[in-house]
Order: C-alpha cells, then structure tokens, then sequence
C-alpha cells in the first residue's frame, strides 16, 4: 500500500485513452492498463509526483458517440485539434458514461486493479473521475430509475428541443451548466432526490475501493442552491442536507484516507471544502495569472492559509488552453514557478512539460505529433525535483513583504515568498511583469540575523552570499529581468 497523503500534493493527469493509445503504437502490439511495460510506470517516478489522475476509465456511451458525431461544434473542435480526424478517433466523452466500470478497450477493472498496485510499487496514488451532474442515456438508470432524473413535458420538448429530448416514453432534461447550452449526449440527474443519493453512495464507496481519491466533475452544480435556481421546481423539495455533506463523510467511514477535489468555479470553493472537499480547483487563480498583475496575484494569497492549503493549483489541464499558447513566452515558466511553489496541490497535465500546443477534445483517443520543446522539459523537471524537497510538503508558508523607493515603484511587480522548516530555508522571488524590475525583499526570519548565508539558485546554479540583518531589514535586494525568478535555497556561511 502507498503511503497516506502528502501535504500539498503534486498531481498528474493522464488522458489514459490517447496515453495506451499511442504506448500501443510505439510498442506495435495492443497495450491496455493491465500490460503497460514497466519502463513506462519508472517514466512517472522521475516526475517527483504523489498520485496520477487517470483520466476518463469509465465505460463511455455509444449512443453519446453518435450524438457527438452529428453535433456540428463538436466535429468542427475534432477537425482543428486533428486535422486527418475520422469518426474512428472519436470513442465518446469520458464525462458521458454509461456505466462506472473500467472500459474493456482500457483494460477493464481488472487491468485498473493491476495499474493500481504498479503505481503503488512505486509509491504513487491514483485518482479517478466522478462525474455527479449527468449520466449518458443509455446508462441503466434511465430505464430502471427514470424518477432520478430532471424530466420535462411535451411543451418543453417543442420549445426547448436543445435541453429536452425523448427517450420511449419519458421526456428528460439534458445535462446543463446555468450559463451555457444543454450538454445534448447526457441527462440531467436530480440531485435532491433521495434514492439517486442512495445509489450514488454505493457508488463511489465502489469507486472508492479502486483507487485513492476522486476528481469531481463540476461539483458546484450539485450545491442546494445551485441546482434550485438551476432547476426550480423540477427538482421538487430542497433536502435539508447538501448532496455533499451526505456523499463524502458517507464514502470516508470506510476510506478515511480517500480524498475528494472539486471542479469548482463561481467562488464556490470556501463553500465546498466546508462541505468536505479536500481540494478545489483554484480557477480564480489561473484567471489572475493569465489576465491580471502581480498586486491581484498577491491579493489573492492573503487568504487564509487553511482555505490556500485545500486549493489545487494549475496553469493548464484537459478543460483549460495548452499554457504555451494561453502566456506568452517567458510568462508561462514564471506562472508555473509560483503555483509549483504555493501552498495546496498542484496540478500538472501530461504534454505540459513538452510544450504542446493543441488542446485536445476529450472525445479523441489520439493527438496530433507535436515537437517537443526540450529545454521546457528540463526546465520543468528541475521544477519538479526542486519542488520534491521535503519542506514544501511539511514546512510553513509565508507571503513575503516586497518594498522599493519613491521613484521606483517596479517592486510592486514582484511576488515572494518564503518556506521554512527547522534549517531548511527556501525564497521565491518572481518578477511578474514583462519588464525589468527591482526592490527588496522583507524576509520574515529572525534567526536569519547576525550571520552570513549563501543562497543557491536551484533553477540557475547561480549563488548569491548576503547578510541576514540587511535581508530581514531593509530587505533582500533582488534585480530581475522580465518574467524572471529567483528559487533560492538558504545555507550558513
């Protein structure tokens, strides 16, 4: 068995369809979860990671495929990231499933039970997806338990013909997000209704027993609140617990250990780590570091340290633009230096390391061939063993004061902060802005004073030797190019 989890987790996500797909490929013979090579399972140890998200195992849809086939949207998606696209590339959404069992063409349950112990062996956790808003409509429950789903009327399948559809006799609602069209290849389920929460608990406890912990797919829709407004009075009466608050302490009596993140977005995250959550995604974050400055960034880690430290950080994953493509060039690797070394989870994408640039529909079981960027692989790889040292995973946090002079306000454009455990001693430094910049650092150390220290760049090689009273007060002096950073790792002279 793997060890419990690690404060602050490094997570990598894998779409296991286009991954087995092209190890296939490459090894000119079939390959699904039970016969990966075991070179291939040492590839991720290298990474330095805790647990790696095996993305979109269950069993997809047939019917959602040829819906998706006819959906103009989709094909025009599959043809720009796949220029050569057939229908045989398209083998459905993973977040349309049919029925939560391992795929056959992955393996099936008994090649996951394999993938898990090889991740173990080496010490790596796995999660899996949940998707609790919809279910494909060939999924078992839309005949056995059609009451577990939103239903319409014949008026609402004339006016509405994107978000209703008939399947025999009963009219239901398509899967929906309040704020964009129906999803057309899934059905609504309701989240008040007691016996879909019944059947749900079963569930992931069943899920639970494959794995160590869930990511769940846009969990702020299933929120009381959320899904009235969405719904209104389809959904019938508000239950008087949370979809959550029933699920997840129900699931961890008997897998304590089981984690749970959120998608979330809207600000719904205080709102879900109160109802369970481990971690949630950090959207707000990505959004400051793609659109904003550094003072947003900076405002945004003054929240409390126990609501950062269940946050799961990230600049790209199978939702989000390739982060190539969404910063620009010298931004990107300073993005990725400040979630890599924040409080919380972290979050890779498998291809982010390489420099891919197409972002890939889920439906797609391959990508196109892209050159791989080898000098942002090893950039990134030396990010990774940096950010492995043991006090980013049990050392404290704490934001740095940046300050400056009258005349020269670019200090404002600096981000820092400061990891300490026992003697071990880390600052980042990160010049967010596309120019130059300069300004001290207040380092919030008082055992740093009377005594010299060497500073090793762990990402440069470069060493510094500075005075510890001139770094608590006034500041380390710090100069940095655009978009560059300092990792700086504290020993005595």
């Amino acid at each position: 068995m793997t060890p419990p989890w690690k404060k602050n987790p490094v997570i990598y996500e894998i779409n296991t369809m286009v991954w087995l797909f092209e190890m296939s490929q490459q090894m000119l013979f079939p390959i699904t979860l039970a016969n990966i090579p075991a070179e291939k399972w040492d590839e991720l140890t290298h990474l330095h990671i805790e647990a790696v998200w095996l993305m979109g195992v269950w069993q997809r849809s047939p019917r959602g495929i040829a819906i998706s086939n006819l959906h103009p949207g989709n094909l025009s998606d599959f043809r720009q990231a796949l220029p050569d696209f057939s229908f045989a590339d398209n083998v459905g959404s993973p977040y349309c499933i049919r029925r939560y069992a391992v795929d056959a063409q992955l393996g099936g349950d008994e090649g996951l039970a394999i993938a898990r112990e090889q991740l173990s062996l080496r010490g790596i956790k796995l999660i899996l997806d949940f998707v609790p808003n919809h279910l494909a409509h060939d999924h078992r429950w839309v005949q056995e338990s059609p009451d577990y789903f939103i239903s319409g009327n014949k008026e609402d399948l004339r006016d509405d013909p994107v978000t209703y559809v008939q399947i025999g006799g009963n009219i239901f609602a398509c899967g929906k997000d309040p704020f964009y069209p129906a999803w057309q290849d899934v059905l609504q389920v309701n989240a008040f209704h007691p016996g879909l929460r019944e059947d749900i608990i079963e569930t992931v406890s069943r899920i639970a027993r494959q794995c160590d912990g869930v990511r769940c797919d846009m969990a702020m829709l299933m929120l009381n609140e959320v899904f009235e407004r969405t719904w209104g009075k389809r959904a019938g009466p508000e239950p008087e617990l949370e979809y959550w608050e029933e699920l997840i302490p129900a699931v961890k009596r008997t897998n304590r250990d089981f984690i749970f993140i959120a998608e979330a977005y809207w600000d719904k995250e205080w709102i879900l780590q109160q109802q369970g959550f481990d971690f949630c995604y950090d959207k707000r974050l990505y959004d400051r570091l793609e659109h904003e400055n550094a003072q947003a960034v900076r405002s945004h880690l003054l929240a409390d340290p126990v609501y950062q430290s269940k946050m799961i950080r990230f600049i790209e994953n199978h939702d989000e633009p390739r982060h190539v493509v969404a910063f620009q060039p010298g931004k990107n690797r300073a993005a990725t230096v400040i979630f890599s070394t924040l409080p919380g989870a972290k979050l890779y994408h498998d291809g982010q390391f390489d420099g891919r640039k197409v972002r890939l529909p889920v439906f797609l079981c391959r990508r196109p061939d892209e050159p791989v960027d080898f000098e942002l692989r090893a950039f990134c790889q030396r990010l990774l063993l940096a950010i492995a040292h043991p006090v980013f995973h049990e050392g404290d946090w704490q934001l740095c004061e940046c300050a400056g002079w009258p005349d020269n306000p670019g200090f404002e454009n600096l981000l820092a902060w400061y990891w300490c455990d026992g003697n071990d001693r880390f600052l980042i430094v990160v010049n967010y802005s596309g120019h130059a910049n300069q300004g001290r650092v207040k380092i919030p150390d008082q055992e740093l004073r009377s005594r010299n220290w060497r500073l090793n760049d762990s990402l440069s090689e470069v060493t510094f030797e500075r005075n510890g009273d001139e770094m608590a007060d006034p500041g380390l002096y710090v100069a940095l190019g655009p978009w560059a950073f300092h990792f700086l790792r504290f020993y005595p002279v």
